[in-house]
């Protein structure tokens, strides 16, 4: 089962990554056309338009958010392990977290209604230098902490050497000391730098931001449980997201 485990996680890694790379295609619009991506937020195949549209794209951006929160559980963890070994319980969310932005990708109503235009060419490249920084800050987030356990490649491999994980130590890594969530800030900087802001870019911006300050909410919770006084120390002394003002 060991051996099953490792190469699970691996192949889920593999293919996470590639849609985590579709991702910033289908985010990037016009930005990122030397891709040449058959869909995006504002480019590819609509069946629908107008409000039954909208409510398509909602449904499609709730159900990541559901997935995401409610599969993060440690409740929900703890039935799944009851399903699948403990060395695959974090791959398997993440095949799931696939799974739900492939049907993002493939079901997207683009809305190419503009709501705001960038002409000037230095500000254009100015929000195309903001937009790939932020996405480089996701990436580089999880690296900070742990890149591989967060993705399940190190379940993975301690599942195959019939090792015990070890347990959680709060630490404070790079950019971890001036901000909580610098990975939740590189999503925002992709989601809103853009010079051409359409319908669809703004619904999947709006709802994606609200979804992350939620988000923050549980996953702190979940950290309180686990760090307790360290916790609330660090979230009194450093801020969420942007690296001034005090912490809350």
């Amino acid at each position: 089962m060991g051996a099953i485990a490792l190469i699970y996680s691996i192949v889920v890694y593999l293919i996470f990554f590639a849609s985590f790379l579709y991702l910033i295609a289908f985010m990037g619009g016009d930005m990122t056309s030397f891709i040449g991506a058959p869909k995006t937020l504002d480019s590819g195949t609509a069946i629908l338009t107008a409000w039954p549209a909208v409510l398509v794209n909602i449904g499609l951006l709730l159900l990541f958010g559901v997935q995401h929160s409610v599969m993060a559980r440690s409740g929900f963890k703890k039935a799944l392990t009851k399903i699948v070994p403990q060395a695959m319980e974090r791959s398997t969310y993440v095949l799931t977290t696939v799974v739900v932005l492939v049907l993002l990708f493939v079901f997207w109503q683009p809305l190419p209604s503009t709501v705001w235009s960038v002409t000037s060419p230095l500000w254009s490249v100015v929000l195309m230098a903001v937009f790939f920084l932020g996405v480089g800050l996701v990436l580089l987030s999880t690296f900070m902490i742990n890149h591989f356990e967060l993705f399940g490649l190190l379940q993975g491999w301690l599942g195959f050497r019939k090792k015990e994980a070890a347990a959680p130590v709060f630490v404070m890594p790079y950019l971890y000391k001036y901000i909580r969530h610098p990975l939740y800030l590189g999503f925002l900087l992709a989601f809103w730098s853009t010079s051409h802001m359409t319908v669809g870019h703004l619904l999947f911006s709006s709802i994606w931001t609200a979804y992350i300050f939620v988000a923050i909410g549980y996953e702190e919770r979940d950290l309180i449980a686990v760090f307790g006084d360290k916790y609330h120390a660090y979230m009194a002394k450093v801020p969420a997201i942007l690296p001034f003002g005090r912490g809350k």
